[in-house]
């Protein structure tokens, strides 16, 4: 399939693509984000769902000055995770939907940036979509996965119920034991 240069979505020209307002859509296999499979369980990236991205670019006016370069990211798949209360598999949709703005250089990308609550980002002709959508995917990961109501606890260790029921010793009584006088017990 012949695709405008200014269109490829691993050398995207963010201003002529907002400019133009349009709309690219695509799927990559979720095998190609390597740094995403690194946060996975093992073995679950190789069989794993594609990544489905749409992106829409548009000039936004700004009275008194040139329009801003904004462009908006939706990508879904699912992954799988290792629970950490389990250790079993997870399986876990991930879906975003984010805006971007585009600053001139990165100097005013880090003003706005402090200054909006905005995602901000500098404006290139060679832009690699597919990093910014590994990005957000990791960002979306959730911080401890683990299911709502895990399908096999883990066994207990062997002594490990025993010691449930049992209270610990205080760790200093033994030194309240050294500070006692001799001869006082």
């Amino acid at each position: 399939m012949a695709r405008d240069k200014n269109q490829d979505p691993r050398r995207l020209d963010v201003r002529s693509f907002a400019t133009a307002g349009t709309t690219l859509a695509g799927s990559w296999p979720q095998q190609e984000f390597e740094r995403l499979g690194a946060s996975l369980m093992r073995g679950a990236h190789d069989e794993a769902a594609p990544v489905q991205w749409t992106v829409h670019g548009e000039l936004r006016p700004v009275t008194g000055g040139a329009p801003q370069v904004w462009l908006q990211l939706a990508a879904t798949t699912a992954v799988t995770l290792q629970c950490q209360r389990c250790l079993q598999p997870l399986a876990e949709p991930l879906a975003l939907d984010r805006w971007f703005r585009f600053a001139e250089s990165e100097d005013e990308a880090a003003r706005l940036d402090e200054e909006l609550e905005d995602d901000v980002l500098v404006v290139t002709r060679t832009f690699d979509l597919r990093e910014l959508v590994e990005d957000e995917l990791i960002l979306a990961l959730p911080l401890v996965p683990r299911h709502e109501n895990c399908p096999e606890p883990l066994p207990m260790a062997a002594g490990e119920e025993q010691g449930l029921e049992e209270t610990a010793p205080n760790p200093f009584a033994a030194l309240a034991a050294l500070k006692r006088p001799r001869g006082a017990d």
